[in-house]
């Protein structure tokens, strides 16, 4: 079926999962990092200072070489490439649906993303699990498709839905917030800026102020759903007394550089890409 022919919802999917695909490739270490930064158990590295994002960076290219940074890549395509399609295409539909004669205000932009991200992030959430764990360094998965079998074999089907209610607390607000920030400042640009053929870096600019907002804001729900996924025994309630016990407020920031710099980065390349994707295929984001 020629891309010309296939339905718009399609053609969102295509474009978002090609966004996906770029972005997840270049910022893949940042979430490792970041996933390291969460797991790491109190008392590891007895009378040392702060453990930071440059410490544990260097420590995997140490001990696992350069490449070990691209681990859980595997598991992150498996996820992102339809996942990001199917946020895009849920998105667009949804806008389509409810506001094909006008654009969205920022509570119904706040309604449109977080809603895409619910359908999306309940959908992959099993290989968020495996991706998690790849990228803790705990498990010695060795592929993705083993992995679940393992999870299934050794804890039950249900643990592959393990953090699901924190992950929706991360993710829905996160994109509902992103969207909303997004969308707003995008519309507050100067006309001659946004038909200009610099618009992609404006538009960028604006998702990476969004970006940052919408990260720090879910950040503690990020940390929570970490735990929960890598320690599956944990539940949300749990994790969240774990993580205050161990670490006190600070813990539910471990990890927010790397974890703001990925999500951002990634957010403001996936959503370009994507929208100048729909603009050269004829479709309005």
């Amino acid at each position: 079926m020629e891309l010309s022919l296939a339905h718009p919802a399609i053609k969102a999917f295509m474009c978002g999962s090609l966004s996906g695909t770029c972005s997840t490739l270049l910022f893949q270490p940042l979430d490792l990092v970041k996933t390291r930064l969460q797991t790491l158990q109190s008392g590891m590295q007895p009378g040392s200072g702060r453990v930071g994002m440059v410490t544990v960076l260097l420590s995997v290219v140490r001990t696992e070489r350069l490449l070990g940074l691209w681990k859980g890549v595997s598991p992150s395509f498996v996820r992102t490439i339809p996942g990001v399609g199917i946020y895009f295409s849920t998105y667009y539909s949804l806008k389509q649906h409810f506001f094909q004669d006008g654009s969205p205000g920022a509570l119904e932009a706040v309604v449109l993303g977080g809603g895409a991200r619910s359908v999306a992030g309940v959908f992959m959430l099993p290989v968020t699990v495996i991706k998690t764990r790849f990228e803790c360094g705990r498990y010695s998965y060795r592929s993705v498709v083993g992995a679940l079998r393992s999870v299934c074999r050794t804890e039950g089907p249900a643990a592959l839905f393990s953090g699901l209610m924190a992950t929706l607390l991360r993710d829905v607000p996160f994109s509902g917030i992103y969207v909303m920030f997004y969308s707003q400042t995008k519309a507050s640009l100067p006309k001659e800026i946004s038909t200009s053929p610099s618009a992609p870096l404006a538009n960028f600019s604006c998702g990476l102020l969004a970006g940052v907002l919408a990260s720090m804001v879910t950040q503690p729900a990020d940390v929570v759903k970490t735990h929960v996924q890598v320690n599956p025994q944990l539940r949300t309630a749990e994790a969240i007394r774990y993580i205050y016990m161990e670490h006190g407020v600070r813990g539910f920031f471990r990890g927010a550089v790397p974890r703001s710099l990925r999500r951002t980065m990634m957010a403001a390349m996936a959503w370009t890409v994507y929208e100048q994707m729909m603009a050269h295929i004829g479709l309005k984001s």
